[in-house]
């Protein structure tokens, strides 16, 4: 009885002492990254996630980046999304600098279809020729079928899929070495 006392009147301590001992021993042995890729690391300011995005999608060069610049840069970013233009850094522009993208950038010199920006038709023929291993092919079937009609309801647009040939869009899935992620990037288109 008296040995059941005294380890009654310790099980208070030693709880205790064993919940922080399991508590240090996770802290220990939690997993740390060894090597930090620059994606992987956020900008600690505004200014600075500005500077990287704006570099990343803008072309506008950190090392050269002073106020005037940025500013500018700012504008026709704001103006590409739909924001006011003011130029500054608020909390719209920072919001829809944090949110995930295309890794492409917004402005830029495309010469796949020299002056010729649109298609001169609005019925548009698509194809699937390869498919990610993530998904089976129906359901990247029906969510580009689901997306196409998304533009097709806005637009005057009209899509057909097709099976062999050559179509106006050519939908395939492919690797393009470690953007995964990172910097907010989710796709890229060409």
């Amino acid at each position: 009885m008296e040995a059941g006392m005294a380890w009654g009147a310790l099980t208070g301590p030693l709880r205790v002492l064993c919940v922080l001992g399991c508590l240090l021993g996770r802290a220990i042995a939690a997993p740390s990254p060894i090597i930090k890729f620059p994606g992987d690391v956020a900008p600690k300011t505004d200014k600075e996630l500005a500077v990287q995005y704006l570099n990343t999608f803008y072309g506008c060069p950190k090392e050269s980046c002073n106020l005037f610049v940025l500013k500018d840069t700012l504008k026709k970013m704001q103006k590409f999304f739909g924001l006011p233009q003011t130029g500054d850094l608020d909390q719209n522009t920072i919001e829809t600098m944090r949110k995930p993208r295309c890794g492409n950038p917004d402005v830029a010199n495309y010469n796949f279809f020299p002056r010729k920006p649109k298609w001169d038709k609005n019925q548009i023929t698509y194809r699937i020729i390869g498919y990610t291993p993530d998904l089976d092919p129906e359901t990247v079937d029906d969510a580009f079928a689901r997306a196409l009609q998304v533009w097709s309801d806005v637009t005057p647009l009209r899509f057909t899929r097709i099976h062999d040939g050559e179509a106006d869009i050519m939908i395939n899935f492919g690797r393009w070495g470690r953007q995964r992620g990172t910097g907010g990037c989710c796709s890229r288109a060409m």
